[in-house]
């Protein structure tokens, strides 16, 4: 349980789910934590659970200056950073003739945009080794209806693991990532549909997945911490699919 001892960490859109989880396994693995959110009743309960052991921060992933704000503020408080985890990420499902630009806009925003520039804001703090661990998507890799732009901003993302390793890796800079499948956490109740309609989905999605169930944050934070520590010191521009064979079988 010492696998981060003395690290420092940043996670964004980490004040629920996957993010949040991942931080419980990060203050249990030793590391310094900070996560951020923008959503100020997810900020105040995630102070309350996790009280002095991290940092919780006000942060909108998709505004670009705001990223060079949260790298002065990870300076302040850390002066070094070891582990970023990019986590923060919405999801807009909408067939094609109802997208627009505004919505495809707000998508690679906080998607992709956001988290590149804050990786390039972050870049004087990282300590040589350091870690970057992407959270991208199975949709990067299936053809789902209704997905096009969530599924592209993802796959933008999960390109930046190898574009970024090949990189950053002469810096001691590792750049990995995990894509979930279907997990239980709170992101599906944020698509806005009702509780029947959710529940459809819900059940469509898990005849999908040849395990035959969602998979659990707790799963997805397990690798994040391997990821994360010197046990990945050979795994560069990775992606480890957790996604109960969706994309495989």
């Amino acid at each position: 349980m010492n696998r981060l001892t003395g690290k420092r960490a940043l996670i964004t859109g980490g004040t629920t789910g996957i993010g949040l989880e991942t931080a419980r396994h990060f203050l249990a693995e030793g590391a310094r934590v900070a996560i951020t959110g923008t959503n100020p009743a997810t900020l105040d309960a995630a102070r309350q659970e996790l009280g002095n052991a991290a940092l919780v921060l006000p942060s909108n992933a998709g505004d670009i200056q705001a990223q060079q704000t949260l790298a002065n503020t990870i300076e302040q408080a850390f002066a070094q950073l070891d582990v970023l985890v990019v986590n923060a990420g919405i999801v807009d499902m909408r067939p094609l003739e109802k997208w627009d630009e505004a919505g495809f806009d707000r998508s690679f925003g906080i998607n992709f945009k956001g988290p590149f520039f804050l990786i390039q804001a972050l870049l004087p703090l990282f300590s040589n080794p350091a870690s970057i661990v992407l959270t991208t998507s199975v949709n990067a890799h299936i053809g789902m209806p209704n997905s096009s732009i969530y599924s592209a901003s993802k796959a933008a993302l999960l390109s930046l693991a190898r574009t970024l390793s090949g990189e950053l890796i002469p810096r001691g800079i590792r750049v990995n990532a995990v894509s979930p499948g279907p997990i239980e956490t709170p992101l599906y109740g944020k698509l806005g549909l009702a509780k029947d309609d959710l529940k459809a989905m819900s059940e469509t999605l898990t005849t999908q997945v040849p395990a035959r169930r969602f998979g659990t944050a707790a799963e997805i934070a397990h690798a994040i911490v391997f990821f994360a520590s010197d046990e990945a010191a050979f795994t560069v521009g990775s992606e480890l699919l957790i996604d109960g064979g969706m994309s495989n079988l």
